[in-house]
């Protein structure tokens, strides 16, 4: 099986295709502050990335020509891309896109034309949210659609709400007592009817809010935490064939995360016993890494790819041992972000 990978790093995107016995490497977007990137399942070839100013591009031939796409999405900061599963809104993989200011569009013909589900920001919690380096602004962070309920999908807000939506966003549920508000990844599991896994940001502030998780599609929350030592969590994912295995990335706060000459990172696999570990054999040291991006691939059990400043790393054995992947990696990658922007890794999707 060839793998291709999209990885939106630095002032670029990466786009690597591994074929008989080494990768294939296409830079492009450079100059663009990239945010987001999100693969096609049924088409690898085709690829979607958020920019920070510069809007949605679009590829169809692998990452070696992006198109600049959206006309209809108002605002220039892309933040959050989604690829809908089998059973979104009309029975196929329609796309999300999240802006900052929070807005939703959704696109059911592959990117051509899109349609703001309008609402999100008519919600009573509207006027809590606020992104900290921003104030005077949020956004949608995340996206996801529930692979067992068509039509249903969450959001997050950065910062300030859980959100969930019964009917593909015509209509919206606010955040609930108790909910997280501060989500930068949340997973679901096909094997899991009503689990979702949180990424939280809080951690730093409230020990023991750092990873959170629903099992009944976000109505109630738990925190289980013990033995994650850091808590301001970014990365998250979990094992296709194993929902009880799930990794994040953490760190001791936002500054130790994203800012440059501070950076320190980890990654703590969670198993059944609900225990916390870190897995960093094979890693760079934590005081070299940027807070990573993590993700899997649908069809590879056990498997885990992360996304650094270092390059991009593999374990095929849930976490417990990495190995960088041959990719080539120049100074292009250089994290130093327009004046506002995220710093750091931005996006992975692996098909």
């Amino acid at each position: 099986m060839s793998t291709r990978i999209y990885a939106a790093v630095g002032n670029q995107v990466i786009a690597a295709t591994h074929g008989t016995d080494r990768w294939t490497v296409e830079s492009s977007l450079e100059g663009k502050q990239p945010m987001c990137v999100e693969s096609h399942v049924d088409d690898p070839e085709r690829a979607f990335c958020g920019t920070f100013d510069d809007g949605l591009w679009r590829t169809t031939d692998g990452g070696q020509t992006w198109s600049s796409i959206g006309e209809r999405i108002t605002q220039d900061r892309i933040m959050s891309i989604h690829v809908g599963d089998d059973a979104s809104v009309d029975g196929a993989r329609g796309i999300w896109v999240g802006t900052e200011p929070s807005a939703l569009y959704y696109s059911d013909d592959g990117g051509d034309s899109w349609t703001e589900r309008t609402g999100l920001t008519d919600l009573r919690s509207e006027p809590d949210w606020a992104f900290p380096p921003r104030p005077e602004t949020h956004h949608v962070r995340w996206i996801e659609t529930d692979p067992h309920h068509a039509g249903q999908i969450y959001v997050s807000v950065e910062q300030g709400a859980f959100l969930r939506s019964p009917d593909g966003g015509k209509t919206w549920n606010d955040r609930v007592p108790g909910s997280p508000r501060d989500l930068h990844t949340f997973a679901l599991h096909p094997d899991d009817p009503g689990r979702i896994y949180g990424a939280n940001g809080f951690g730093f502030i409230f020990p023991g809010f750092g990873y959170v998780e629903s099992r009944d599609g976000g109505e109630t929350w738990s925190k289980p935490n013990e033995g994650l030592d850091h808590q301001y969590l970014w990365g998250l994912a979990v094992d296709p064939d194993d929902p009880d295995c799930v990794l994040v990335s953490a760190s001791q706060s936002p500054e130790k995360a994203h800012v440059p000459q501070a950076h320190t990172s980890y990654i703590y696999r969670r198993r059944a016993d609900g225990t916390w570990t870190q897995c960093q054999e094979g890693l760079p040291k934590p005081a070299e890494m940027f807070i990573s991006v993590l993700t899997t691939h649908p069809d590879e059990s056990g498997v885990f790819y992360a996304l650094s400043n270092e390059g991009i790393y593999r374990t095929d054995d849930q976490g417990r041992t990495w190995e960088r992947l041959q990719i080539a990696w120049t100074d292009a990658t250089a994290f130093t972000g327009r004046r506002g922007a995220h710093v750091g890794p931005a996006g992975l999707s692996v098909v």
